[in-house]
Order: C-alpha cells, then sequence, then structure tokens
C-alpha cells in the first residue's frame, strides 16, 4: 500500500464535502458547517478526523442510518443546563448548534452546560472549544464513542476513546487547547497505522487474548485499545477514570447509550446486543470569563503562564517543552499555506464518492 502524499486545497476540499453533504439533501448551512468542522481537522494536522472520515459519513447517510435533516429539539431545560436530542442527525451538524445553546446560556447565565443524546461522530473536540474562544468564554466539549477501549484489568472492549477538549484564551499568544482522546490512542491513529501498514507504538493495544500487541490487526480483529496511561503500573487507571466520567457526563446523563451499548460509527464495527438511550452523546459547556475576573487580565495571565512554561528547562535534544496546543497550531499555520496531504487510500476513498455521486474531485495542488 502506498504511503505517498499527495496535496490538495483546503478550500477545494471542503467544497467537495460540502457537496457531499448537499447530495444527501442537507441544507446549504448545515452542509457547510458539517464541511467546516472537517476541514478544521485536516488543518490543524488531526488526519484521523477529517478528510478521512467523509467515506464513514458517507457510508452512513447513503444507508439511511443519519438523518439528513433533523429536528433538533432542547427537550430538558433550566436556566443554565439542557438536554438536547439531536434526532439523529449528523454529529458535525447537531454538536454545533448544541455548543451554540451551551454558550448562548453562558451569555445569560455566566455559564451554560448542555447534555446531548441521539447523535453520532461529532468530528475534533477541540473545534467546539475554540468557538467558545470566539466569545470570550473558556470552552468545554467533550462525547463519547463506540467501545474500543478495555478497562484496567479488563480483556474486552467496554468503553470509548472519549476524547475531552478545554481551550483558554491568551492575548498575544496562541490559545492553550487541551485536546486528547481517554484512550492511549485515537482509533483513527491505529485506522491509519493500518493503511500504512506501521506497528503502533507498545502500550496502546490488546489483541483478543489482553495481551500486549503492537499490530493494529489485533486491535481491530478482535483487541481493544487501552487507556490513556495504559496499564495500571503506568497511569492507565486515571485514564479509564476520566473515560467514565465522560461516558457519564456525555450519556448517562443525556439519555444516550452508554459503556459497552454506544452504537458503532464505522460500518465494520460490533453492533451492541442491545440499547439502553438513543444513539451516542456529547457534552458542552461555556464559562464567561469575567464572570471570574477581567477578560484582558485573564488572558494576560494565560500569556504569562505560557511563557513561564516555554522557558521550562529542556530535556536533551528538545528546544522547549510543548504547551497543549502547540502541535496543532504550528501545523495549521504551514497547511493553510502548503494545502492538506492525503495519503493514498484516503484520495482513493474520496475518488469513490466522486465516482458514485458524479461530484467532482479536485486536482491535487
Amino acid at each position: 500500500m502506498s504511503n505517498a502524499l499527495t496535496t490538495y486545497s483546503s478550500s477545494d476540499l471542503r467544497e467537495f464535502s460540502t457537496q457531499v453533504f448537499l447530495h444527501f439533501g442537507i441544507s446549504r448551512q448545515d452542509a457547510e458547517q458539517a464541511a467546516d468542522v472537517l476541514s478544521l481537522a485536516d488543518l490543524r494536522g488531526i488526519d484521523s478526523h477529517g478528510m478521512a472520515r467523509l467515506h464513514t459519513y458517507f457510508d452512513m447517510l447513503t444507508l439511511g442510518r443519519i438523518n439528513p435533516k433533523p429536528n433538533i429539539l432542547i427537550i430538558r431545560d433550566k436556566k443554565s443546563l439542557c438536554t438536547v436530542d439531536g434526532d439523529n442527525g449528523l454529529g458535525l451538524i447537531v454538536g454545533p448548534k448544541a455548543n451554540e445553546i451551551a454558550m448562548d446560556k453562558a451569555e445569560a447565565h455566566g455559564s451554560g452546560w448542555v447534555s446531548v443524546c441521539n447523535t453520532n461522530h461529532f468530528g475534533i473536540a477541540s473545534y467546539y472549544s475554540l468557538k467558545a474562544l470566539e466569545r470570550d468564554m473558556i470552552g468545554w466539549s467533550m462525547t463519547n464513542t463506540t467501545k474500543l477501549v478495555a478497562p484496567i484489568w479488563g480483556a474486552e472492549r467496554m468503553l470509548g476513546t472519549n476524547p475531552i477538549s478545554i481551550a483558554f484564551p491568551g492575548l498575544n499568544n496562541p490559545p492553550i487547547v487541551i485536546d486528547f482522546a481517554t484512550s492511549a490512542a485515537a482509533y483513527g491513529k491505529i485506522e491509519i497505522a493500518l493503511r500504512k501498514g506501521a506497528p503502533v507504538p507498545k502500550g496502546w493495544t490488546i489483541n483478543h487474548q489482553g495481551d500486549m500487541t503492537t499490530d493494529p490487526n489485533d486491535m481491530i480483529n478482535g483487541g481493544a485499545l487501552l487507556p490513556l496511561g495504559s496499564e495500571r503500573e503506568l497511569g492507565g487507571h486515571k485514564g479509564y477514570a476520566l473515560a467514565a466520567m465522560v461516558d457519564i457526563l456525555t450519556s448517562v446523563l443525556s439519555g444516550a447509550n452508554w459503556g459497552p451499548f454506544a452504537p458503532p460509527f464505522a460500518l465494520r464495527q460490533e453492533i451492541p446486543s442491545r440499547s439502553v438511550g438513543k444513539g451516542i452523546g456529547h457534552f458542552f459547556g461555556a464559562m464567561q470569563i469575567d464572570g471570574f475576573m477581567e477578560v484582558d487580565e485573564f488572558k494576560k495571565r494565560i500569556d504569562e503562564w505560557i511563557e513561564v512554561f516555554r522557558n521550562t528547562k529542556p530535556t536533551k535534544g528538545q528546544k522547549a517543552v510543548l504547551i497543549p496546543g502547540d502541535p496543532e497550531h504550528a501545523e495549521e499555520a504551514i497547511r493553510r499555506k502548503s494545502g492538506i496531504p492525503l495519503i493514498q487510500a484516503v484520495v482513493d476513498d474520496l475518488k469513490d464518492i466522486s465516482k458514485q455521486t458524479g461530484i467532482p474531485f479536485p486536482d491535487q495542488q
């Protein structure tokens, strides 16, 4: 399998995604919104959640497993809190709308917290936390996913990768953007390794017998991801606890399917034995900074925090310590100028969509 990269214009790929969503009768506003989420993933170098995901959305929409025209409703509401039912709409549409509700509630009450059920994969978690920065807020986002992760001392999949993102704005420095899966690695990284024919680092996965493995095929064929931290001796119980927290806030609290009952997004993944709710769940939060201190004062303090940590003595061979969000900020600056690199397997998937729909696939940059 070729690992060669071909570069495409970000705007061309975004327009291609928009046209694909329009193909299913999704409104232009919603199609552009969905494409925007995918585009930011690729721009920030989170390749597993950008154009690499489009064929799965295409498949699910083709099979009628996602509602292209959802009636997204607040089903329970109490001042700064609410639950939203996404009507099985595209997570790339339901997520942004629920996040806006959280921010609107924060404008009215100082903070806003929204738990969401009856939805599906919402893209990168940091898309939502970054949106809050545009309104001088601290943003939170998280989601549960289908079972892929073994609990500590477990040899089977019980939890999702359950990512968390929190973002804090700086004044002159880029924002601090925390965005991580509560598993040792995101499932998308296993898929990328499989496509490249490459091993994964030790500590990421186990096989179906519960033994550590570096072969992505072992994980996909009945194995599991490990929690953040890997084994208990290395802190894996902390990642497990974080995953449990996300599962409860996104799904137990909202009425979505939790733990091993969360439905799959990729077609080849196992279908749960039963349902305990509606779809998967998300959770969004927004806090007005000026409820704590003046916005510019907070941003200056964030700048100072960043600068102090940047001046930490680095380990041998490193120029400086990382600030959360550094790799993504750097990659975005490069890709906005030079375009989005795609591996051949992703290009082939996109060309397959083009063939099935008649939507022209853009030329390489």
